[in-house]
């Protein structure tokens, strides 16, 4: 304890405390406490020390774990070049975590910097080559640089370690496709849903190929069994759209702007959406609603020259 005589005296406490000199306490202390500035008033001084963290007392802040959370909720929030700091911070702290390289190079395959998420994911397997995860994130990176043949070499890797692996056996099948291996792809696809039928994704990506290799009337079931499973799922929008297309291809274009209504009430302002059904309406000769269509296509997107050029052919049916 201090008397208030002694402390507007000693300058070297009042700059403790954050005054220039005692005569600058004196004059704030008279105003902030006016009723104890009698000499004899006492004033507690607190003095704070800095320990060594090893005389630290209870739990201690794990720093990578918070620097890591960080990283994370910034990637989870799409905040990815952001994120990428924090994992680099983290890693300087400790340059041998797997999860963090991987996700790391997650990141950066975010951002399109492949090659650089191929030398976090190299680093990663040195350190568990036997990593299924690890390797098929890099045939991923590998096939968006456009190295398709490594990328299968590298899914070859992984499935050997686990060939019941779904993730695995998917980004394959897409790979399987980028090389136009189309009946080995469907084979990882019927693989999945062996495994597990209820995987919406599978259904849809299987229903993906069937209609590029011109099977329309499978295609469409898996579309079906892809929406039964997810239906009212925002995400499905795209799936909708393309049951639509696979309508089209029947020449079943009532059936086709159904789809195309479930799809735009999912997401309204998709001009790819609003395109298709205008098509429909196209090939129905209600030329009017497809006007309608291709007219808010260019609202959404005044560059659509596709909208443009179909409008103009509608209006001259008119």
């Amino acid at each position: 304890m201090v008397k208030f005589a002694d402390l507007i005296n000693n300058d070297e406490l009042a700059r403790e405390e954050g005054f220039n000199d005692a005569s600058e306490l004196e004059y704030e202390f008279r105003k902030m406490y006016p009723e104890h500035t009698s000499d004899e008033s006492l004033f507690q001084v607190i003095r704070f020390f800095k320990l060594p963290m090893e005389e630290w007392e209870g739990a201690k802040i794990d720093e990578k774990s918070m620097i890591t959370k960080r990283a994370d909720i910034l990637f989870d929030v799409g905040k990815f070049d952001k994120s990428v700091v924090c994992y680099n911070a983290a890693l300087k702290i400790d340059p041998d975590d797997v999860y963090i390289l991987n996700r790391k190079g997650d990141n950066l395959s975010r951002l399109g910097q492949f090659q650089e998420a191929l030398k976090c994911y190299d680093q990663a397997l040195k350190l568990e080559p036997d990593n299924e995860y690890l390797l098929n994130n890099k045939a991923i990176a590998l096939l968006n640089s456009n190295r398709p043949e490594e990328a299968l070499k590298t899914s070859d890797k992984a499935l050997k370690i686990n060939d019941k692996n779904l993730l695995v056996l998917y980004w394959r099948g897409f790979i399987l496709e980028m090389l136009g291996r189309f009946q080995e792809a469907l084979t990882c696809y019927d693989e999945i849903l062996k495994l597990n039928p209820q995987d919406s994704e599978a259904w849809n990506a299987k229903g993906n190929l069937l209609s590029q290799i011109d099977q329309a009337e499978k295609a469409l079931e898996c579309y079906d069994r892809s929406l039964e499973l997810c239906l009212e799922d925002e995400s499905d929008s795209s799936t909708w759209n393309r049951k639509g297309n696979a309508l089209m291809e029947l020449n079943r274009f009532d059936e086709a702007v159904e789809c195309y209504d479930k799809s735009l009430s999912l997401e309204p302002d998709n001009e790819i959406f609003l395109s298709n059904k205008g098509v429909a309406f196209m090939e129905l000769n209600q030329f009017e609603n497809a006007v309608l269509c291709f007219r808010k296509a260019l609202i959404l997107n005044p560059e659509n020259e596709d909208a443009q050029i179909l409008m103009d052919e509608c209006l001259e049916n008119l």
